[in-house]
């Protein structure tokens, strides 16, 4: 069911326009979405011109990703997955130029060091094991701090879903951590 008011694209539409090369989709899509986007990269890395390029890599990919999107789950979390990936990419290309060029180290915050711990470490190998549901639900709230009923929203679940979700994910992290 649809929550767009009559007359407004839904996401599911617009994406698919999209894989046709619709670029007037992709700005009704980028106008609707980057705003939240960005606003959620931010919290995650200080810098603007970084969220800034982040956020145009995000929607540059997903014009050329399109085709790809299989209409599983909301179109909103399938941005937000490429945009944090993208963002985890740029933080670790960023800090490793950095040392290239001889510039003064600069500390890592702990969100970037989270985020960088979960593409890479003991954590990023358990998430990889978690099936796909049970990985969105983990990422939505654990990850982007979402509530059960946000989440529920963003992945189109009921929110008791969600909540089951959460509780086997964690179950499941807990014994690939142990």
């Amino acid at each position: 069911m649809s929550t767009e008011p009559a007359g407004v694209p839904r996401d599911a539409d617009l994406i698919e326009a999209v894989g046709a090369r619709d670029a007037a989709a992709l700005r009704s899509l980028y106008d609707r979405h980057a705003p939240w986007v960005t606003a959620r990269l931010t919290r995650r890395c200080a810098d603007p011109a970084i969220v800034e390029e982040v956020v145009q890599d995000t929607f540059l990919a997903v014009w050329h990703g399109a085709g790809r999107y299989r209409g599983q789950g909301e179109v909103a979390a399938w941005i937000w997955g490429i945009a944090i990936r993208r963002l985890i990419d740029r933080l670790r290309t960023h800090r490793s130029a950095s040392r290239l060029v001889g510039q003064p180290a600069v500390e890592p915050s702990a969100e970037e060091l989270v985020l960088l711990g979960i593409e890479h470490g003991d954590l990023a190998s358990a998430m990889d094991r978690l099936s796909p549901e049970l990985r969105a639900v983990i990422q939505a709230t654990a990850l982007d701090g979402l509530t059960t009923r946000e989440a529920a929203q963003l992945l189109g679940i009921p929110r008791g879903t969600v909540k089951t979700r959460l509780m086997r994910a964690r179950r499941e992290l807990r014994e690939a951590l142990a």
